[in-house]
């Protein structure tokens, strides 16, 4: 049989072993997909994990449930050596493997882009895995607890600082729903007022949601700092260290949590770790049927997609443009990428990607967001329901369509839930502390620092 290797699980990965699944005859090939984790992070929905609005778990589509005739392996892949048809994975448990293979299909995703910025490894927390978000709204919630304890003044409006670096999709998501949770999560805390609340947006260029025109961009600044947002544009973050943002324009604040959304880079096993040909961004070269290399020289037996890929976009009016990274392309790159491995196989002709945008469409936090197709601007609530109603539809299968939509529901009868469970990251704490996970706290340490702040991801795996 053919052996067909899939690099990575996200997105593009997944869609394309679900595909071939669905369209491969028994006997026809063998699927194996190597990825660190056993599940699909939907990533569009992390803001709202971030926000209590999601359950956890809810967000996320096992691997083994989905894909029951594709062989998984948990695991990293370190390198590609596309001579020899072979791949080298590292995996969960520390053992080092040589995968060989007759096609190659890479999905790795992209990287969090960061930068050399003193604190930033210590502070910062990415969003691109579950793991993060959860982190992130136990982090806050911990916070909210801590802050009622103290009296007014700059350590308990510290506390209460949060700082999201990065104004594209992801940076404003979950900027928006962090500031609706705190907003609301003053009702509870009688002893906190709005004045406590500090909430900044950092990014270096003068504008934030580059996907939509002008206008809706300065209407979603103007939004935010209604609601009490610090919106600093066109400058950077300096450092990070010792819990003070500092920016290149001066400014300089004490801050609680470092949210780094700034953007993707290249997965460095894509970057220098193969030897298929890659653009000066570090991206698989592809071809515009997702074939690996240019129409003059396309390398046998390789396909790329998803984030890590340097797909052309067919639908753009730009000579040489190329789609850019999000769900919108990664799925469907998934989905015609199974159909032109069946078609390649069967000697058929494979078709080329091209995909018209559905819109732009973002969160701003409960009842708040912004949607844009061409001239169409839907701003508020509509645009709120529109953002749910998408993306509702977009995650994979029914379970978990019904498993969100059931948990909008009870959080419109009953609220968000706001218990934090910062302790979880180190179970074992109480039953070592004798019961008490917060015993370092009575030595003057703070009750969060039991659970260690999550260092910043990078490698997202995801496609």
């Amino acid at each position: 049989m053919e052996k067909i290797l899939i690099v990575g699980g996200g997105y593009a990965g997944f869609y394309t072993a679900w595909g071939l699944e669905k369209k491969l005859r028994r006997g026809e090939a063998e699927v194996t997909l190597v990825d660190p984790h056993g599940y699909m992070t939907y990533q569009p929905f992390l803001p709202e994990v971030t926000a209590g609005s999601i359950e956890a778990r809810h967000v996320m589509v096992s691997l083994r449930r989905h894909l029951r005739r594709s062989t998984i392996i948990a695991g990293h892949t370190t390198s590609i050596d596309h001579a020899h048809r072979t791949a080298t994975v590292r995996t969960n448990d520390g053992a080092i493997r040589e995968i060989g293979y007759d096609t190659i299909v890479v999905t790795a995703g992209a990287v969090t882009r960061t930068f050399p910025v003193p604190g930033i490894a210590e502070e910062a927390i990415g969003l691109k895995h579950v793991e993060e978000a959860v982190a992130i709204r136990d982090q806050l919630l911990t916070a909210f607890d801590r802050a009622a304890l103290l009296p007014p003044g700059p350590e308990r409006r510290r506390l209460l600082t949060v700082t999201v670096v990065g104004g594209g999709f992801t940076g404003v998501e979950v900027f928006g729903e962090l500031l609706s949770l705190a907003t609301s999560l003053l009702r509870s805390y009688p002893e906190l007022s709005f004045d406590d609340l500090g909430f900044h947006l950092v990014d270096t260029n003068e504008r934030i949601l580059p996907e939509v025109t002008d206008e809706p961009g300065r209407w979603v600044v103007r939004h935010l700092e209604k609601r009490g947002a610090h919106l600093h544009l066109g400058t950077h973050v300096t450092s990070a260290a010792g819990g003070r943002i500092v920016l290149a324009d001066g400014q300089s604040y004490g801050n609680g949590m470092l949210i780094w959304a700034a953007g993707n880079g290249s997965n460095p096993v894509v970057a220098r770790n193969t030897d298929l040909p890659v653009d000066e961004r570090g991206l698989v070269r592809v071809r515009a049927d997702l074939r690996v290399g240019t129409d003059d020289a396309p390398v046998p037996d390789a396909w790329a997609a998803g984030d890590n890929a340097a797909v052309p976009d067919l639908a753009s009016a730009v000579p040489g443009a190329r789609t850019v990274p999000n769900a919108q392309h990664a799925v469907r790159q998934g989905k015609l990428l199974a159909a032109n491995l069946v078609a390649d196989l069967r000697g058929k002709k494979v078709r080329p990607y091209i995909h018209h945008s559905l819109g732009t469409v973002a969160t701003l936090g409960i009842g708040q967001g912004i949607f844009q197709y061409r001239r169409l601007v839907i701003k508020g609530v509509l645009a709120w329901l529109m953002h749910r109603g998408y993306h509702v539809l977009a995650v994979p299968t029914w379970e978990r369509k019904i498993r969100v939509l059931l948990v909008w529901a009870s959080a419109a009868l009953f609220g968000r839930d706001i218990i934090p469970l910062a302790t979880v990251q180190q179970p074992r704490a109480a039953f070592l502390a004798g019961g008490d996970p917060f015993a370092g706290a009575a030595a003057g340490a703070p009750a969060q620092e039991t659970a260690p702040r999550p260092e910043l991801s990078v490698v997202r795996h995801a496609g």
